[in-house]
């Protein structure tokens, strides 16, 4: 069974309080290029952040979100 786009973001959005202490708002107003920029320093390596092209496929894939 995939997981769905909604359970991802919420997935990453709790992350993102945790490791950052971004409230709900904060990660939801972030692009996912600022994300990964948080990421990458915290892993001190580099990742390749979502694209739109990957996001429209989540988008289409679970529309209701």
């Amino acid at each position: 069974m995939s997981e769905t786009f909604a359970r991802r973001a919420g997935r990453l959005a709790g992350a993102a309080g945790l490791w950052f202490g971004w409230s709900p708002d904060q990660f939801w107003r972030a692009t996912p290029a600022e994300f990964a920029a948080l990421l990458i320093a915290a892993r001190g390596d580099e990742a390749e952040p979502a694209d739109s092209v990957l996001i429209a496929r989540m988008m289409e894939a679970d529309p209701d979100g």
